[in-house]
């Protein structure tokens, strides 16, 4: 049976049903794998079967012994290569981690290994997590499983790609600017990035810590909150992790969403976005109202400044973030250096790719002495105005909804000339990450065949209610769980 078919829920609920094993729905994906994985390329690791296999037979023996065991105890899963795994290879898709074995896991991997998840691999990402397109990574470009001549988009492009085309039931990415929700839209999975503090960082190697999320890619809406349910919560070891009581997300599925009001902001609705996937999120937006609730258009005049600001905070963090690669304590060094300058400088060239000195050689000169103020400072000052924006729509509404990325999935090699163009895939993301709020992306239809996303903003720490109301609208929206059939090749 192709159990890979099934969403992460479904396939808890078989193994809690003893309708199938762990070990039935790890070798369903492993060949899923070997079916698709040479055109996807969604994985730079791969464990090993065997071990991937025993450590689902170690789940089944514990199930069987009558073990009280979590939901998704023996759901087989990925990482993004960005998150820390201890003894595993975790490459951040640079020649510059290429050998990186860390000697601790990320909090998040913590979470699902005393959940029982089966990790099956480390996902493909943009290199540290900078590019909108997977095409950085210093490996290979993955590909969309829609339309293998596309892109999965990035930085989080692996993962979304692996769980639309079954390779794993799910999988978690990192979110600065849109790196989960925008490959999540171009994917037509579910991809969140939650509230700034809500899910630990620690063991996340960071590119802006002021931006950075750890987030979920699912099927399904019940498999996101199934999957938040483990990795949220308080983490000592993370300074920006917020204490607070632990919800659980999988209540508030299938509570009424009738007389919540939904804000529209215009200036998420203009210049730049195509056409027909505006067609498509405004017809998703008009089924809110069958659900009983307002909607009202709105104005966030500083939306204008976003991509500005974000390009100069977030290259401005991962100047000083990626300083510390410079060959003396971990990672590739050089060799024939001359002296330490020559070491540092032959090490950082040879081990960066281009986008990611692009960003820092951007970071550091907005850092740098008489330019601070003009650039550095007025992007803060920036940030805080679209936070402001955000909190004088919160006040009055409890969702802002627009699209997820200005166009569906483009062809491989169509941006690569031209960063700017390639930055504005982020163009309805990034103000998220500035305001520190949480954004999922949803499935909400097709335009020529390629999936199109919808953005549903709320309230810091308002996952619940946005699970709620995404619940709500994802059964009328009719995409839920959608595979693609592999190896279509729409383009010439």
């Amino acid at each position: 049976m192709d159990y890979y078919k099934m969403s992460a829920a479904e396939a808890a609920g078989a193994l809690q049903n003893k309708e199938v094993t762990s070990q039935e729905l790890t070798a369903s994906v492993l060949r899923r794998i070997g079916e698709v994985e040479e055109e996807i390329q969604g994985f730079i690791t791969l464990l090993d079967e065997n071990e991937t296999l025993l450590e689902a037979e170690k789940i089944d023996k514990a199930r069987a012994s009558g073990e009280s065991l979590s939901l998704l105890a023996g759901v087989p899963m990925a990482l993004k290569d960005n998150l820390c795994t201890r003894g595993i290879p975790t490459t951040c898709a640079s020649k510059i981690l290429r050998k990186y074995r860390p000697p601790y896991d990320a909090h998040v991997v913590e979470k699902l290994k005393e959940t029982g998840t089966v990790l099956v691999g480390k996902a493909n990402l943009d290199e540290f997590a900078m590019g909108s397109s997977t095409e950085n990574s210093a490996y290979y470009t993955t590909r969309n499983p829609w339309d293998t001549t596309r892109v999965p988009g990035g930085s989080s492009g692996g993962s979304a790609a692996l769980v639309a085309a079954g390779e794993v039931f799910f999988a978690l990415g990192s979110d600065t600017g849109g790196s989960v929700r925008q490959p999540a839209s171009l994917c037509g999975v579910v991809g969140l990035k939650p509230t700034y503090g809500l899910v630990s960082r620690y063991g996340l190697i960071a590119f802006a810590s002021s931006l950075d999320q750890i987030g979920p890619l699912t099927r399904d809406i019940r498999d996101c909150a199934l999957v938040m349910d483990v990795i949220a919560g308080h983490d000592p070891r993370d300074s920006t992790s917020v204490p607070r009581e632990k919800e659980n997300y999988t209540d508030y599925l299938g509570r009424d969403v009738k007389g919540l009001k939904v804000a529209l902001p215009r200036d998420y609705f203009e210049e730049g976005i195509n056409a027909e996937v505006k067609k498509v999120v405004m017809e998703a937006v008009r089924k809110c109202s069958g659900l009983g609730m307002e909607i009202e258009e709105v104005s966030m005049p500083y939306t204008s400044c976003a991509l500005p600001a974000y390009y100069l905070v977030a290259t401005a963090e991962a100047s000083s973030n990626l300083a510390r690669y410079d060959g003396v304590q971990y990672g590739y060094r050089a060799a024939e250096a001359k002296n330490l300058l020559s070491l540092y400088k032959k090490t950082r060239n040879e081990g960066f790719g281009p986008e990611v000195k692009r960003r820092i050689m951007l970071g550091t000169y907005s850092l740098s002495s008489g330019y601070y103020d003009a650039y550095y400072l007025q992007s803060l000052k920036a940030r805080t105005l679209i936070r402001e924006d955000f909190q004088k729509v919160f006040e009055n509404y409890d969702f802002i909804v627009t699209p997820t990325s200005p166009t569906v999935a483009f062809k491989a090699g169509e941006k690569t000339d031209d960063p700017l163009t390639m930055y504005l895939s982020d163009i309805c993301t990034i103000t998220a990450n500035l305001a520190g709020v949480p954004a999922i992306s949803i499935p909400c239809g097709f335009v020529d065949g390629m999936p199109v996303g919808l953005q549903v903003l709320g309230r810091p720490f308002d996952e619940g209610r946005i699970f709620q109301f995404c619940y709500a609208l994802e059964s009328l929206l009719g995409v839920r769980n959608q595979l693609p059939e592999v190896n279509v090749k729409r383009g010439g």
